[in-house]
């Protein structure tokens, strides 16, 4: 159990690592929009930068495999969210993006999620599903993604009305977390293939299976959503939004789709409803928009005399 523990925050500190470096590869290209994914790609693909923040998040699937063999899906959700507070530290720190005091509120009470969910554990109690059925899968799937694109598109929509307040990301951020929930589904079933044994007959069971078409689906929209959201807004929100999103949805949806038992003892099971209320508590609490900058004070004609009063 304690190895998907570490696995769980290596895959945070990769995320997190490789968001933040995306990001400040994004704030030197031109801007990209979804309306052109070739462009988009072209762009990303031609920074060194961006390249290392994909790959750190590639490194970070690979680890949330492993998460996924060792623990229960709900319990796996509370740890990934750890990962919040090091991507605020490191959004400060590589791009000077700075947090309110609400937001800075809003991560304590994450952090005190995640707690909960981790004193819910016990070794050797936990119960790690391995399948679910395909139909079941595809019912849970399919309208979500349907769902995160149509949000992104309203999102997107709105924000090209002049008057409308600087959005903060939320609704992107809800979008692309419906997205990559999904894919953090397909990571569950693709983790149930693996083994060390009858390895091409594995392989061909995978390819028979949703799950390697849900992350190609997932991946390449998830990719294109995410590059211009992460332009245009604070990664230091619209990420955390980003993540609690996938966590809960993960949390929530996996545990039935693989039919993974919550814990008997009622102290676990209270820690862990409790933990996953108070993330949507969180979310919930979130400001939709950005303060609009204070206008600078006029400045007087060079050469101008200033009146004083007699």
């Amino acid at each position: 159990m304690w190895w998907g523990v570490a696995a769980a925050l290596l895959a945070n500190t990769l995320y997190s690592l490789g968001f933040v470096l995306e990001k400040r590869a994004l704030g030197s290209l031109p801007e990209v929009t979804v309306r052109q994914p070739a462009r988009l790609l072209r762009l990303v693909i031609g920074s060194p930068l961006w390249i290392g923040g994909s790959l750190s998040l590639a490194a970070g699937f690979g680890a949330q495999l492993v998460v996924y063999r060792t623990l229960p899906i709900a319990a796996a959700q509370g740890i990934f969210v750890s990962g919040l507070v090091l991507l605020v530290l490191l959004s400060a720190r590589l791009l000077g993006e700075e947090t309110s005091g609400r937001e800075r509120y809003a991560l304590a009470a994450i952090l005190a999620a995640l707690l909960m969910v981790v004193l819910s554990l016990r070794e050797g109690s936990e119960s790690v599903s391995q399948g679910a059925p395909y139909p079941l899968i595809l019912l849970v799937c399919v309208p979500s993604l349907a769902a995160g694109v149509w949000l992104y598109n309203s999102a997107e929509r709105r924000t090209r009305h002049r008057h409308r307040l600087p959005t903060t990301g939320v609704e992107y951020g809800v979008a692309v977390g419906l997205l990559y929930g999904v894919s953090s589904l397909a990571i569950k079933g693709v983790s149930s293939h693996l083994t060390t044994s009858g390895i091409g007959g594995a392989l061909l069971d995978l390819l028979r299976s949703p799950y390697p078409y849900l992350l190609l689906f997932t991946g390449a929209f998830g990719l294109v959503m995410s590059q211009a959201a992460l332009q245009r807004c604070r990664a230091s929100l619209i990420v955390p939004v980003c993540t609690t999103v996938t966590c809960l949805y993960t949390a929530v949806l996996g545990t039935l789709s693989f039919g993974e038992a919550l814990p008997e003892d009622p102290l676990r099971l209270a820690l862990r409803v409790a933990g996953t209320a108070l993330a949507v508590a969180v979310l919930l609490s979130m400001p939709r928009h950005d303060r609009r900058p204070a206008p600078a004070s006029p400045q007087p004609p060079i050469g101008a005399k200033e009146l004083t009063p007699p």
